[in-house]
């Protein structure tokens, strides 16, 4: 008996057809034909998530810190007490204030008084017009104190809640800047923090790209895990970057949802041009070691093993740079070939990939 072996190689960058491989009696594998179709080119970029509020809260008045109830990290709702000045000299204003808030008032009560009854007499004619005058003029001096008293105790007030310093919206603390016992001046910072309830994505796009992304005005922001995020408007800053000559894009996150926080990194993809290529199903590819092929039937409906170069990978299709051509059918699910008895295929490290067949007169 005389044994006869063929041996085919795989060459980078060309097609592989070694001898058949599947009897013709055997079962035909599932097939799908090589399909044309457009492929949306796009630019991923490392975005980062930032608070849209995110402020630190500074002194409006003098005093000294007495009480901070709050640590970095802390949470916080809007409206509550953050940090309390000594209020005594702005509380002893607001007395001194209130003290002649009254006295005016008394003062244009008796001026009141006073031109009711010169009123009274000057209709009758038993006072000069001078004296009447007089008594309405003082009068309205009156009021012009008792209003400028009114303004002064408001401010006052003011001056005194300026002590007491709250919450601006709900978040964290993320720094503070004094601590008990310090003398605070206006201006000076107190604690900063940010807001985890309305989020967004800041990305540098390249300047060649600019322009397309301002136009057409689409993204797609993942997580790590694959998750897309749901973004709203988009903010195009109007100036680049003088050391990175890159454009800052702002997106508005519409679900923040609880499980992002400020600083963590996402992937923001942006559509930079499109174009035909080939696909086919991702399930169809044999990956060995280097090697990437398919099996496509011949003229007989025999699959035979093809070395193809891979591009990108959408939806559970792979795109086709080299190695097939549009109409082509090939094997869905190779993995049903090998190991069977309608085909024999062998892969090593040094070859790339090689198929042996054996027969005997």
């Amino acid at each position: 008996m005389k044994h006869i072996a063929v041996l085919g190689t795989i060459v980078l960058g060309l097609a592989f057809t070694g001898p058949a491989l599947v009897d013709a009696a055997s079962a035909r594998p599932e097939t799908v034909p090589v399909e044309r179709g457009e492929l949306h080119e796009t630019l991923v970029l490392d975005g980062v998530i930032e608070a849209v509020q995110q402020s630190t809260v500074s002194a409006q008045a003098s005093g000294t810190v007495q009480l901070l109830p709050f640590d970095v990290d802390d949470s916080v709702v809007a409206g509550d007490l953050i940090v309390q000045l000594d209020g005594s000299e702005q509380r002893a204003r607001v007395n001194q204030a209130q003290g002649g808030r009254d006295e005016a008032k008394a003062a244009l009560d008796d001026a009141t008084q006073q031109f009711s009854r010169i009123e009274s007499v000057h209709e009758r004619g038993l006072v000069s017009r001078q004296e009447f005058d007089q008594a309405r003029n003082n009068l309205a001096g009156a009021r012009a104190r008792l209003e400028r008293a009114e303004a002064a105790l408001a401010e006052a007030r003011e001056q005194l809640s300026y002590t007491r310093i709250t919450a601006p919206y709900g978040g964290i603390l993320t720094e503070r800047h004094v601590e008990i016992g310090e003398s605070v001046s206006p201006g000076q910072p107190l604690l900063s923090g940010l807001s985890l309830e309305q989020l967004r994505v800041v990305v540098d796009l390249p300047q060649r790209y600019a322009d397309l992304a301002r136009r057409d005005r689409q993204a797609k922001v993942t997580l790590a895990d694959g998750r897309v995020l749901e973004t709203g408007d988009m903010t195009f800053y109007p100036y680049a970057n003088p050391a990175t000559h890159t454009f800052r894009l702002r997106m508005r996150l519409s679900e923040p949802n609880g499980s992002l926080f400020p600083g963590m990194l996402v992937k923001v993809g942006v559509p930079v041009a499109t174009r035909d290529a080939l696909w086919i199903p991702a399930s169809s590819l044999v990956r060995r070691s280097e090697l990437r092929a398919v099996f496509v039937l011949d003229d007989e409906d025999r699959p035979r093993l093809r070395q193809v170069r891979i591009g990108a990978e959408q939806d559970g299709r792979l795109e086709i740079l080299a190695g097939l051509s549009a109409g082509e059918r090939v094997v869905i699910h190779p993995g049903e070939l090998i190991g069977t008895d309608r085909l024999n295929i062998s892969t090593g490290p040094a070859s790339g990939a090689s198929v042996d067949k054996e027969a005997g007169n």
